[in-house]
C-alpha cells in the first residue's frame, strides 16, 4: 500500500473535515493540520496549487485571509464518494448489472483513454470490447461521472440480467481482478488492524483517521461490491471494512474537534 501524497491527503481532508468548515480554510491552518501528518508547509502549497489547476479547489479569501474552497465539481465528487466510502453496500445478486456500452472515434482517442479509466476506477469490470459491467447499484454513479466529464454522448447505459451461459462466479473472476481487491484489503488490514483507536489527544486521532480513510478511500472503488455469492472463498473485504469503520466511530469526531480547535484560533 503506497503512502498517503500531500495531495492525495488534501482530498481526504477535505471529503473528511472540508465541508465541516463550510468548504473553506485558510492555507495556513491547512499547513498546520497536515504538519501533524509529516507534510510540510511546501509540499502542502504545491499540492493545493496542483489541486487548483485540476479545478479541485478554488482560491478565496476570506476576511483578507487567503484560502481555498471547494469547486462545485469537487463537491459532486465528494458526494459521490460519501456512498462509496462509508456505506457498506448490501448487494443483492437479483438487483442485475449496468451495462456501459461505448463507442468512440478514433479521431477521439483521449477521449476512449479517460472513458476506459474513469469506468474502470468506478469498479466496472470488462465483458468484451466495448461492453463494461458493474452491479446495478452504480449507475446512479457512473451517470453523473459520465456526464461531468461530458463522455455521455459516447455511452449507451443499460439495466440488465445475466441469463447464460457461463457460471456467473467463474465470469466474475474474468471481468474483474478480484486477486487485487483482495490483495488491497489484505493490505489495509495487516496494516490498520493494531491501530489505537483510543489515542492519547485529539491531534493524533485527527492524524491517524486521516491516514486510515486516506489509504481505506481507494478500496471502495476498486471493489465493485458484488453479490456475496460471487466472492472468493475467504474475502477480506468484511474484516478491513470492519476495520476501517472502528476507526471512523471512534477517531473521526475527535479530530473534528482538533480541526476546529485549529481553525478557530
Amino acid at each position: 500500500m503506497r503512502a498517503p501524497t500531500p495531495r492525495s491527503l488534501i482530498v481526504s481532508f477535505f471529503g473528511a473535515y472540508g465541508r465541516e468548515l463550510g468548504g473553506w480554510i485558510a492555507v495556513a491552518d491547512l499547513v498546520a493540520l497536515l504538519g501533524r501528518l509529516g507534510v510540510d508547509a511546501p509540499a502542502v502549497r504545491s499540492a493545493v496549487s496542483r489541486q487548483k489547476q485540476r479545478g479541485f479547489l478554488e482560491a478565496r479569501q476570506a476576511g483578507g485571509v487567503a484560502g481555498y474552497s471547494l469547486s462545485a465539481e469537487a463537491e459532486q465528487i465528494l458526494a459521490d464518494g460519501d456512498r462509496r466510502i462509508y456505506v457498506r453496500q448490501d448487494v443483492k445478486l437479483d438487483e442485475g448489472w449496468v451495462l456501459a456500452v461505448f463507442s468512440v472515434p478514433e479521431s477521439e482517442r483521449h477521449r476512449r483513454h479517460l472513458l476506459r479509466s474513469r469506468l474502470s476506477r468506478l469498479g466496472f469490470g470488462t465483458t468484451a470490447p466495448g461492453v463494461w459491467i458493474a452491479p446495478s447499484h452504480l449507475a446512479e454513479e457512473a451517470r453523473h461521472t459520465l456526464e461531468r466529464l461530458e463522455l455521455a454522448a459516447y455511452v449507451d447505459l443499460f439495466h440488465a440480467d445475466y441469463l447464460a451461459y457461463a457460471d456467473l462466479r467463474e465470469a466474475a473472476a474474468r471481468w474483474w481482478d478480484l486477486g487485487a481487491v483482495q490483495a488491497g484489503y489484505a493490505e489495509f488490514s495487516a496494516q490498520f488492524l493494531d491501530t489505537d483507536d483510543e489515542p492519547g489527544d485529539d491531534a493524533e486521532a485527527f492524524a491517524t483517521y486521516l491516514r486510515a480513510l486516506d489509504a481505506w478511500r481507494r478500496m471502495p472503488y476498486r471493489d465493485p461490491g458484488l453479490p456475496p455469492e460471487l466472492l472468493p472463498e475467504d474475502w477480506h473485504g468484511a474484516q478491513a471494512a470492519d476495520i476501517f469503520f472502528r476507526l471512523h466511530d471512534t477517531l473521526r469526531g475527535r479530530g473534528l474537534d482538533y480541526v476546529r480547535s485549529v481553525v478557530q484560533r
